[in-house]
């Protein structure tokens, strides 16, 4: 008997020993994950620490920090029984950070310059409340169902959405949040950020000032293949740059969001594997290499902070969002945006108006028509920076709808042969958008 036992310890020894080998290289990112998501729930959307390691924190490897709030320092903390900790500290305007050793929390910083429309109009466009409005053609039993039949009911948790909300012809026809969220609580859109930092090249190319055709304005390239890269071939995601974007491993984008000090960076420094515009490849450090050009662009640093809200996130009245930013201060163009639901369908509904946001363009309505368009390698699955529905990837689902898409099922969806915005937030990567959005759009009569 003595001899199974200490078999069996022995093997429960190296069960143990392996576990730990192979999983200790994660910790760092586990808990560095956990510190900025707590750290930024916590101080951005002012939710309970509680309630944040219950729900966000709460799956995968995740689930092994712990957490904790330093309420004067304004940061949070996470390590792995006590191993590999990490911390994240919020400063207002610039949102949560995860910050290293080197970094000197007491330099001085910038923040953006924010300015607030206050008018009296009603939502999408003012501050008030939407006007009731009354539509023959929608089955609203129907809609309402379709939008319950999203969120989870009592005793169960498998579809863990927070938020729905659905505009048709500016209106909004249906709006639900779960227990615990209202119109008021900012949410992270994940991937949606990605949605707004290609947007500023369109507004941008409006206004003259920049040229999405010409070759990426980026001096460690000149001497190499990647001169030929345009900021076109990296608004459809090929390049041609090798690029991991896998988050269950040590990767590309888990060390970018994790571990680097500037993470516009992290993809202009990888090497062309590709010709441009041969291979469609899936990137986040894409979007921030994006938003270190939207850099360039501009003087000052100051310049550049107030740009993302002067010319688009204020000027729509998205007033709730917040971009966030990395150690050097660049915003995180692929992943940090927060907003409240309604804010996020301004972003829906400035697509479906084809850039004119109540009277002023902000985007030439062709910008519309370019993200909309199927990247050439990307079986009709990607345009510019927005996803689309022009393979019919969701079957029941106009094919003409594109849209915004982040990480654990957050959803901006427009629909521009129904005059419909869609938005979905929550925690749920394998959510039946199908069954949501056909059940919308199915609520509206055939004329």
């Amino acid at each position: 008997m003595k001899k199974y036992f200490k078999i069996g310890v022995f093997l429960l020894f190296l069960l143990v020993g392996y576990f730990a080998f192979t999983n200790y290289l994660k910790l760092e990112l586990i808990s560095g994950f956990s510190a900025k998501s707590t750290a930024s729930g916590y101080f951005v959307a002012n939710r309970s620490l509680e309630s944040i390691e219950e729900n966000d924190n709460n799956f995968d490897v995740i689930s092994w920090a712990s957490d904790g709030i330093d309420k004067q320092g304004k940061s949070a903390t996470a390590s792995v029984l006590g191993l590999k900790k990490r911390k994240a500290i919020y400063r207002p305007g610039l949102g949560a950070t995860l910050i290293d050793a080197d970094f000197d929390a007491t330099k001085p910083y910038e923040i953006p310059k924010r300015i607030k429309l206050n008018n009296n109009l009603p939502f999408p466009y003012g501050d008030a409340e939407p006007k009731d409005s009354i539509f023959e053609n929608i089955d609203y039993v129907k809609l309402n169902q379709a939008v319950a039949n999203a969120f989870d009911v009592k005793g169960y948790n498998d579809k863990k959405t927070r938020s729905v909300l659905v505009i048709y012809k500016d209106k909004i026809i249906a709006e639900k949040y779960v227990d615990g969220f209202t119109k008021n609580s900012v949410l992270l859109g994940w991937s949606m950020t990605k949605s707004i930092t290609g947007t500023l090249f369109g507004i941008l190319q409006k206004q003259g000032k920049y040229n999405i055709y010409k070759p990426a304005p980026i001096t460690e390239w000149q001497n190499d293949d990647r001169k030929y890269i345009t900021t076109n071939d990296l608004l459809h995601m090929n390049s041609g740059l090798e690029w991991d974007e896998h988050y269950d491993r040590i990767s590309d984008v888990t060390k970018m969001l994790f571990k680097t000090e500037d993470m516009t960076r992290s993809q202009l420094l990888k090497p062309a594997i590709y010709k441009p515009n041969t291979h469609w490849s899936y990137s986040s450090g894409t979007a921030n290499l994006l938003s270190g050009i939207l850099r360039k662009q501009f003087k000052t640093h100051q310049e550049y902070l107030d740009f993302w809200y002067s010319a688009l996130i204020d000027k729509i009245g998205m007033n709730s969002m917040l971009v966030e930013t990395d150690m050097a201060g660049n915003y995180v163009g692929s992943s940090y945006a927060w907003a409240t639901t309604r804010d996020w369908s301004k972003l829906g509904l400035l697509y479906l108006h084809k850039g004119n946001w109540n009277g002023e363009q902000l985007f030439d309505p062709s910008w519309a028509k370019y993200v909309a368009t199927p990247a050439s390698t990307s079986n009709g699955r990607y345009g510019a920076h927005f996803w689309l529905n022009a393979s019919g990837h969701f079957p029941d689902v106009p094919r003409d709808m594109y849209y915004c898409s982040g990480f654990q099922g957050q959803m901006v969806a427009i629909i521009p042969s129904k005059d419909l915005v869609v938005v979905r937030l929550g925690l749920k990567e394998e959510f039946d958008f199908n069954g949501l959005l056909s059940g919308v759009v199915g609520s509206l009569k055939k004329k």
